[in-house]
């Protein structure tokens, strides 16, 4: 085994802990292609369980709201990975999000589905004419990772990489495996099980610092004010001005829809305010995949299902938007729209401190902006946590 290539900056710290406990044998596995539509939402729920690291993006629904809205744009290579002599029918012990396509598509100036940098940092190149194995639905899910059980990860890696090593794998130049973040596991299993075969393969591994999210580690009481507390002094002064002026207009209240699919209109339109041509939803046909995509998740997700819409008012005044995940322990600020008619009321920090303020009284204990170092996170406390990108070429 050779040591990855590190090309940008240190990837992630190797594991506290080996992925399969000493005394536990590793399951003998082997990894096979199926179509997504072949496998249940419980089978895929019920695998992606077992991983500690699953979040909202590893759901069977955010998947199969990717692949309805932006199916065009790739083909499917999800895999199973499954006990040797198990039969096509037996219960799969992890599964593998995978598409297949070219890094970047003769169409995707039309349907903008190139992956896109938090960061301006330069990361390995690879052609965009290059065949590329990705995570499935990377380009809009903030995290990815192998679904598994913690005492299957090495098994599982390696099947992976004898998969991706055989006839059965499609035609590809090169695999691109973006979004893990640095504390899981995974990564560094999966490096383990690719490097393994780099040399026998003619491959060439390497692991890139991808990009960051900024998290809040939000105190242990329910009181905004006593949060707020925690910030610095500029910091802190700031936000309150600017909720104090907008509660000088009105009421300030977050809502949250009960009809998310009926006002969804209302935070496209919010959306495109802020973003315009660089928005998801311009007049295109990307935009349109990015309308069936975001419709579906509402639709998949259901109203339990902890994807949530938000709107900001002040007074009867509309302001701003936000799409957000929920779990038992975090909110995960997914997208927004402004009004930038309302800048004089500061949507975007008023927004953020409604939120903050709705987690502390809910017991959360994360709020997670997502990818992105964009500077107004860090005013909130937020501290980066690492996402890294496997990067496998293979020789000419």
């Amino acid at each position: 085994m050779t040591a990855p290539t590190l090309d940008v900056e240190p990837a992630c710290p190797g594991p506290a802990e080996p992925a399969i406990p000493p005394d536990r044998p590793a399951p003998s596995v082997h990894a096979e292609r199926r179509s997504f539509d072949s496998i249940p939402q419980a089978t895929w729920d019920e695998v992606a369980a077992r991983s500690p690291w699953a979040t909202p993006f590893s759901s069977w629904a955010f998947h199969r709201a990717w692949w309805d809205g932006y199916g065009d744009n790739a083909h499917e290579e999800t895999l199973l990975v499954c006990r040797d002599g198990a039969g096509a029918d037996g219960d799969p012990i992890a599964i593998v999000p995978l598409m297949h396509r070219h890094e970047v598509e003769p169409s995707d100036a039309l349907t903008h589905t190139t992956i896109r940098h938090g960061r301006p940092r330069g990361l390995t190149p690879v052609p965009g004419s290059a065949r590329a194995v990705f995570f499935g639905a990377s380009y809009h899910a903030d995290y990815a990772t192998v679904l598994a059980g913690p005492g299957d990860l090495t098994a599982v890696t390696a099947a992976l990489a004898d998969y991706l090593a055989s006839p059965a794998s499609r035609d590809w130049d090169v695999v691109d495996l973006r979004r893990l973040r640095c504390a899981d596991p995974t990564g560094d299993a999966l490096a383990g099980a690719l490097g393994a075969r780099e040399i026998a393969n003619g491959w060439t591994l390497n692991v890139d610092r991808e990009d960051v999210c900024p998290v809040v580690t939000l105190p242990d009481v329910d009181d905004i004010e006593r949060y707020l507390a925690t910030l610095g002094k500029t910091e802190r002064h700031e936000v309150r001005r600017k909720v104090r002026r907008a509660e000088a207009l009105g009421e300030v209240r977050l809502r949250e829809s009960t009809d998310p699919l009926g006002e969804l209109d209302a935070f496209i339109d919010l959306h495109q305010k802020r973003w315009g041509a660089d928005g998801l939803f311009p007049p295109t046909k990307g935009g349109e995949q990015s309308r069936v995509f975001i419709r579906r998740l509402f639709e998949l997700f259901g109203p339990d299902g902890g994807l949530g819409l938000t709107f900001l008012t002040v007074g009867d005044r509309r302001i701003a938007s936000g799409v957000h995940f929920e779990t038992s322990d975090s909110l995960l600020f997914y997208n927004a729209g402004i009004d930038p008619d309302a800048r004089e009321l500061s949507p975007g920090v008023v927004m953020t401190w409604a939120y903050i303020r709705r987690s502390l009284e809910r017991g959360l204990r994360r709020f997670d902006f997502l990818r992105g170092d964009e500077p107004y996170k860090y005013e909130w406390g937020a501290v980066d946590e690492p996402i890294q990108r496997l990067l496998v070429r293979r020789d000419a």
